[in-house]
């Protein structure tokens, strides 16, 4: 799976043209007619501005952000596309996941069989979250950089360019419903702004059960060949005038500027492919020191911590039904990067990334030599790069430790956070008394929302094992003030002190109390509480790190990527990844994963039969699913060759926040939704690799065949555009 999680992800530098393939690049839709002509000759057939149009309708409209509230206005985690003209929205099902899961009970399990709106009457409202569309973006780099002088430090390079950025800003979303934000391209040597329109009504329409949704599991994900059918529907809703609104029963179904015609001709070897989507993050542009502070410090730091949380929460799952829906959403976001880290050193070492990248910077050095100016401005920014991985290695894995085990390790460190600026209101109740009232009213609900998917013994389990990890892993000025208690007064024993003092004493261990509290909120009682004092304590901690980086790293980093950019001018760059939406464009393809070894570019429902096993939740097949198997009824969505196809691979570039992009056609008819990469090129965040680098896809007929055959859900095919020729 490549959803966008909210986590550390690595990169490094790539470019395109002339000596790389089409298919590699992340392309900004404003300057995509730099491309059209490669793009021509692979199939496309349509025009730049029928991709990206600020003054009519285009491809871009029908291309969402799926986005939660709670992680502000531009919390992106995944793409999705609108296919009818009442704003139903297709995207992957582990993107819908955690909305499937929040509506799911023991009685009412949406993960385990599935959920069919047959009456728009029947769709399900999700509270929080949002989905956002581009409606312009401009390079904005000489407005940005007008009064930004070379003699400059970075932090007096950035609070310009941030002050800049805030007034074109507030310029581009001045008297309407927007919001917009500057971003930096190129390690910040351009800026983009982009305005965006978001709504705020979304509601569930159909997923399948997990079996199909999330066939194969663990197992299989990121791994080819693959039998996932991994989508999840939602509808738009806006205010009868058009408008982003919260949710209300009188809001309408959004009327969308465009939305994507499904084509049923299903894909073979060779055909042109496109995808459009909200690609996380990447970093090409990484130099060989910060891959190798990758592949030895932060990556088995994370995958330890990771391996330990889901084995706890594994054991749990596996003996209460209950508690497997509590924690389905959370088991799933921490296993999809904990297996591709694995898969990311495993490609580093494999490909020779390090190697690779040493012999582009032995090139540029030796380019800068060659001028006195060069040499000048450039000479100095990798040895200043490598001195800054060196001396960062310990505080490098304190970070990641800080992040994994305390951020996201037991949740009871965490969700006292919530009540850290009440804490301050309530120092003067009387001045604060209308905001405080209302702040309880927030965090009652957030109380509500937390506890409904908390266990106290999963979580006490958690705190134990990652606590005494990081205990052991990390040297005194890197612990929590707890941390050395427990060390000092309990020898270092968390359990003692989780079952004496923080899982027997802390309010936050039980729904009641919390509310109880709320009801008579005080600010003495807070703060003696055990839990709120432990987040406290991991805030401090955090800050004591340091949010940015030295201003002598920021720009050394930005002077190499600029210097690689000078030294390489006839060839054509792409920014790394940064949650702005990106085209990236390539073939349906087979492959060669190593000696011997051969992948054809697609998969059948054959195959799912073939790797059923009834003992195995994550390789269960429906009943159904199996009926219409074996009478072969496949309907319309049969391939010309008389079996039903169920995912395809493709040669685009893409990565994490691509889960759910439209995949095109040369037309721009919806072919099938992106939702993986493949194990032989987990390392491709760092660096593209041509030959063995595939999006692995969901074939639309397959998520039509299970909407109508499966699901009986005529009433949503009936609102869609099926082209057949």
């Amino acid at each position: 799976m490549i959803k966008r999680s909210l986590l550390l992800v690595t990169f490094v530098f790539a470019v395109l043209l002339q000596t790389v393939k089409a298919d590699e690049g992340m392309w900004l839709l404003s300057l995509i007619g730099k491309n059209y002509e490669q793009m021509k000759a692979e199939g496309f057939k349509l025009t730049p501005e029928d991709i990206y149009s600020v003054n009519h309708s285009s491809l871009k409209d029908a291309v969402g952000a799926l986005g939660n509230a709670e992680y502000g206005k531009f919390g992106f985690f995944c793409s999705s596309e609108i296919i009818s003209p009442k704003g139903l929205v297709l995207t992957n099902h582990h993107c819908g996941y955690e909305a499937i899961q929040s509506k799911s009970t023991v009685d009412h399990d949406y993960l385990k069989d599935g959920f069919w709106a047959y009456k728009m009457e029947d769709e399900i409202p999700i509270e929080g979250m949002t989905i956002s569309y581009l409606v312009r973006m401009e390079d904005v780099t000489s407005k940005v950089l007008a009064n930004v002088k070379e003699d400059m430090t970075e932090s007096e390079r950035d609070a310009e360019i941030q002050k800049v950025s805030q007034k074109l800003v507030k310029e581009a979303t001045k008297g309407t419903d927007y919001i917009a934000h500057v971003k930096k391209m190129f390690d910040g040597n351009q800026y983009f702004l982009f305005v965006y329109i978001t709504y705020k009504d979304i509601r569930l329409v159909g997923a399948p059960p997990s079996s199909i949704g999330k066939f194969g599991g663990d197992t299989d994900n990121w791994m080819w060949p693959r039998h996932t059918g991994d989508f999840s529907m939602f509808r738009i809703y806006t205010a009868p005038d058009g408008k982003p609104a919260t949710y209300s029963k009188d809001n309408v179904p959004l009327k969308p500027k465009h939305y994507f015609p499904i084509s049923l001709k299903g894909v073979k070897k060779n055909d042109f492919a496109m995808i459009m989507g909200y690609p996380g993050s990447t970093e090409r542009y990484l130099t060989s020191f910060g891959v190798k502070q990758a592949l030895e410090v932060t990556n088995p730091a994370t995958i330890a911590i990771r391996d330990k949380k889901l084995s706890i929460m594994r054991k749990y799952m596996n003996a209460d039904h209950a508690i497997k829906i509590k924690y389905a959403a959370k088991y799933a976001q921490t296993s999809n990067y904990w297996k591709y880290f694995i898969g990311q050193n495993k490609g580093i070492k494999r490909l020779h990334v390090i190697e690779k990248k040493q012999e582009l910077e032995k090139k540029l050095m030796e380019w800068a030599s060659q001028n006195p100016d060069r040499k000048k401005k450039y000479g100095w920014v990798l040895d200043t790069i490598a001195s800054f991985y060196e001396k960062n290695k310990e505080k490098d894995l304190a970070r990641t430790y800080l992040y994994e085990a305390l951020f996201q390790g037991a949740e009871i460190m965490m969700f006292p956070l919530k009540f850290y600026q009440f804490d301050k209101l309530l120092a003067n109740k009387e001045l604060n008394k209308a905001i405080i009232d209302e702040q309880t009213k927030k965090l009652k609900e957030e109380v509500e929302k937390f506890y409904k998917d908390y266990d106290v013994n999963v979580d006490k389990d958690i705190f134990v094992a990652l606590g005494e990890m990081y205990l052991k892993t990390l040297p005194d000025q890197y612990q929590p003030k707890v941390f050395k208690t427990i060390k000092k007064k309990y020898k270092g024993n968390f359990r003692k002190y989780a079952d004496k003092v923080l899982y027997k004493k802390s309010m936050f261990i039980d729904k009641a109390k919390v509310l109880a509290f709320l009801e008579n909120p005080d600010s003495k009682k807070l703060e003696k509480d055990p839990a709120f004092q432990i987040a406290e304590d991991i805030i401090k901690l955090y800050f004591g790190f340091g949010g940015q980086k030295p201003d002598i790293f920021r720009k050394a980093r930005r002077l190499f990527v600029d210097g690689l950019m000078k030294m390489q001018k006839d060839k054509l760059f792409y920014p790394d990844a940064n949650s702005t939406i990106r085209l990236t464009y390539g073939t349906v393809q087979d492959y060669y994963p190593r000696d011997a070894v051969h992948y054809n570019y697609f998969t059948t429902l054959k195959g799912i039969m073939e790797k059923e096993d009834p003992n195995n939740p994550e390789f269960e097949v429906p009943a159904k699913l199996k009926e219409l198997y074996q009478k072969k009824d496949y309907g319309q969505y049969a391939d010309a060759d008389g079996t039903m196809h169920v995912c395809f691979l493709t040669t685009n570039d893409i990565t994490g926040g691509n889960s759910g992009s439209p995949v095109l056609n040369g037309k721009g008819e919806l072919i099938g939704t992106a939702f993986d990469g493949n194990w032989e090129a987990m390392s491709g965040d760092i660096a593209f690799e041509p030959e063995l680098q595939r999006t692995i896809v969901a074939d639309i007929r397959y998520i039509l065949f299970v909407i109508d055959k499966f699901a009986g859900a005529k009433n949503l095919i009936n609102e869609m555009t099926l082209v057949k020729e």
